[in-house]
């Protein structure tokens, strides 16, 4: 979400949403990836009932 709409309950409401939508069709899991150097967005997630699952690797070429 671009910072001029953080704070506001957009994300909030859309990721409500999607879970909903999700539940609705017959998902079990939802699964979402972020950076961890926005500790911003963890608590975000976190807050939202997300739970840290597990580790992400990559390799720069």
């Amino acid at each position: 979400m671009h910072k001029k709409f953080r704070g506001k309950g957009f994300g909030k409401k859309i990721f409500k949403w999607a879970i909903k939508r999700s539940i609705d069709k017959g998902a079990h899991l939802v699964q979402l990836t972020t950076d961890k150097q926005r500790p911003d967005a963890i608590e975000f997630y976190k807050a939202l009932g997300f739970r840290d699952s597990h580790i992400g690797m990559k390799l720069h070429l």
